[in-house]
């Protein structure tokens, strides 16, 4: 019996360690998602914590209130995360790549255009006169970082949303923009050779049955799967 207190109290001693060692890299992680130490000291707290449960029930057929499983170092480095110098044996790419096309009719230039320039007034110091929106191409433009670049930005009454097609790719390489010139409209959107398109979303609006001039109110989306 008292090997088996002394093999309790160095299980105990371990989660003891253990739970120091997790906090030191919880505090060095300062809220870093997905830092690697942190995940390495839960792995070892959890299995020491799971080892003193089973020691304490063998002994006195007691557990303690954790309510854990072991978990296997290799298999969550390759789940999770591959551990330094170790490549996660992932099948799949770890790049994705969404293309999106969306096309608008515009009713009215002169509406357009007093938008963006009262979203550019927005966006200006009080003190600044803002230059005036010149085109339909620079009145979406300013729409659209107005919105932070989001494409809800442009679900305005002065656009009326046509056809659009939402391409969503396996790619082997990240988009590199240094690599194109600024006014290249094809160079980023090019599929490489070994890119795998999953799948395709076809996007048609739909119509108001309300509206007597049948007004594009939104977008259907019809989906389809390669």
């Amino acid at each position: 019996m008292t090997d088996q207190h002394g093999e309790l109290d160095a299980a105990l001693e371990r989660v003891i360690d253990a739970a120091r060692h997790h906090l030191a890299a919880v505090r060095a992680a300062q809220g870093r998602i997905d830092d690697d130490d942190v995940w390495q000291a839960y792995v070892a707290l959890n299995n020491a914590s799971f080892a003193y449960d089973e020691q304490l029930l063998d002994a006195f057929g007691e557990v303690t209130p954790w309510d854990v499983e072991s978990i296997d170092p290799d298999e969550a480095d390759e789940r999770f995360g591959a551990a330094d110098g170790v490549e996660a044996t992932d099948p799949h790419p770890r790049v994705i790549s969404v293309r999106q096309r969306r096309d608008y009719r515009v009713p009215s230039v002169a509406a357009l255009i007093r938008a963006a320039e009262a979203a550019r007034r927005e966006g200006t110091p009080e003190e600044d006169e803002p230059a005036p929106v010149e085109g339909v191409g620079e009145a979406v433009l300013e729409l659209l970082q107005s919105g932070d670049g989001s494409l809800s930005a442009l679900d305005v009454p002065e656009l009326e949303p046509l056809d659009g097609v939402v391409m969503v790719s396996e790619v082997g390489t990240p988009v590199d923009l240094e690599s194109f010139d600024d006014d290249d409209p094809v160079g980023p959107f090019q599929p490489a050779a070994d890119d795998r398109l999953v799948g395709r979303l076809d996007e048609h609006p739909f119509l108001d049955p309300t509206d007597e001039e049948h007004d594009h109110a939104g977008h259907d989306h019809a989906g389809h799967r390669h």
